[in-house]
């Protein structure tokens, strides 16, 4: 009985960064404030090399970030809750500012104190192992952490409490100190990485393709060659896009149904491992772009422009973020083409731009349906639920628009020069139509994936329509 009264009167201390929450609040608040006051990013990087006691504080008095959206432990709050109810005291206390640490707990309110980091003390290390045993002696406290900075603390705790997915970093800590509770945590996967990356988004890059086999080219090694390496390039920036997305979407990725289980989103990969696979990314892809030609970097440097200007402006601006998605698809053609010093034609760059404005436009009929939240507005971006009608009329016209320019090339001076049998390809206009409208079909059912190539390369129908209409060209050829 006296063991019991005695457990309950030390109290548990509880870490933020990498604990209560799965991402690192310095890193978040950073990334907060370059989104919103990019001006500032010279003045962090100094600060951050500096001083960063001053910098934590400089954030924290610069933003009010949102701490709603934050990807929360539950197993450990969990605890918390049932540790309060019999009568344990909780402590937060944190490397992170005192007023971002005051803004959590008010919105857990699961905390009796907050202890963090002010204009004087960076409470890490050593100062937060002096605080807490002025404030309750040496072993007078437990001790809630999840990383190696956290063992000079329960050098002083009386127990430790474990946050780890690491099991020889686990079995370590208990060798050196008594263990009461471990919150075990999902390893990373190699699924985690290729999510990072979107390893699967890289057969849009096919497009690269195209312009070769639409105009007949003769593939020789050197040819073949050079489409390879813009392969790569194009996937290699395309990565580079993805992560940069992701960061950039953090608070509204976590509001999505689907999209708060993404890696950055989840907490599962920290945001300072994506900002530096980022630079990798762009890195490698000009570097591979250098051995191509001058013209595919042209173009490549035109894809990561309008990309990056889509993930911090465009795509919240309503009609100019599906023409954006639709030139970028479109983009890859052209840059194929200059990879082969080949000129599009006026038919591919016609049929491209209304198949992928449509294809644009399903991919935000799925968002809209998707959203089940209260607000009317799609967050981070210009739509309200109520515009899923006009979306859907304006995509299956541009999708037909796509079918009708496919039916006036096969008429045209082209089709005789390329094609032996050109009246073959009429079969690929009732394939193409009958595709667009199984696709938009499935978008009004809420089947469709967010990302309508994703969905139509795991889709039987679809790879069956995409069959007979290669097939179609196929024998005209």
């Amino acid at each position: 009985m006296v063991e019991d009264k005695l457990d309950l009167s030390v109290p548990i201390v509880v870490d933020l960064d990498g604990t209560l929450i799965y991402s690192d609040l310095l890193h978040e608040a950073i990334l907060f404030l370059i989104k919103r006051k990019p001006w500032l990013l010279f003045h962090i990087v100094f600060l951050c090399l500096f001083n960063k006691t001053k910098l934590k504080s400089f954030i924290a008095k610069s933003v009010e970030f949102p701490v709603s959206c934050l990807p929360y432990n539950a197993e450990l709050i969990s605890y918390i809750v049932e540790q309060k109810k019999i009568g344990r005291k909780v402590i937060l206390c944190t490397g992170s500012h005192v007023i971002f640490a005051n803004a959590i707990a008010n919105y857990l309110k699961i905390f009796d104190e907050v202890l963090g980091t002010n204009e004087f003390v960076n409470l890490i290390g050593v100062s937060k192992v002096k605080l807490l045993h002025s404030k309750f002696g040496d072993k007078q406290f437990d001790y809630v952490g999840n990383s190696y900075v956290d063992f000079s603390v329960w050098e002083s705790s009386r127990k430790a409490l474990i946050v780890s997915s690491n099991p020889y970093f686990i079995e370590l800590v208990r060798q050196h100190y008594s263990v009461d509770k471990i919150f075990s945590r999902r390893a990373n996967s190699l699924y985690d990485w290729s999510n990072v990356l979107r390893l699967h988004q890289w057969i849009k890059n096919v497009l690269i393709f195209v312009p070769a086999f639409a105009a007949h080219v003769e593939i020789d090694i050197f040819i073949s060659s050079k489409l390879i390496l813009s392969f790569i390039s194009f996937s290699l920036a395309a990565s580079f896009v993805y992560i940069f997305n992701d960061l950039i979407d953090l608070e509204s990725d976590r509001f999505h149904a689907r999209k708060c289980h993404r890696p950055f989103a989840s907490g599962q990969i920290p945001i300072w491992i994506g900002m530096l696979l980022a630079l990798i990314m762009i890195f490698c892809s000009l570097w591979v772009a250098k051995n191509v030609g001058i013209n595919f970097l042209y173009w490549l440097f035109a894809y990561l422009f309008l990309s990056t200007l889509y993930s911090l402006i465009l795509k919240r601006i309503v009609i100019v973020d599906v023409l954006v998605l639709a030139i970028l698809y479109s983009l890859r053609i052209v840059a194929g083409a200059a990879a082969i010093e080949l000129s599009p034609s006026f038919w591919i760059l016609a049929f491209s731009i209304f198949l992928f404005l449509s294809l644009a436009f399903i991919k935000r009929v799925a968002e809209l349906q998707s959203h089940d939240g209260e607000e009317k507005k799609l967050y981070g971006r210009g739509y309200i639920t109520s515009d899923a009608l006009l979306i859907q009329q304006l995509g299956i016209s541009s999708g037909y628009a796509a079918v009708l320019v496919l039916a006036l090339y096969i008429n045209s001076e082209n089709i005789v020069r390329l094609y032996s049998t050109p009246e073959m390809i009429w079969g690929a206009v009732p394939l193409l139509l009958w595709w667009l409208s199984w696709m938009w079909f499935q978008a009004n059912r809420g089947l469709m994936h967010d990302d309508p190539i994703v969905f139509a390369v795991k889709d039987r129908i679809s790879l069956f329509i995409g069959t007979l209409f290669l097939g179609a060209f196929a024998l005209a050829h």
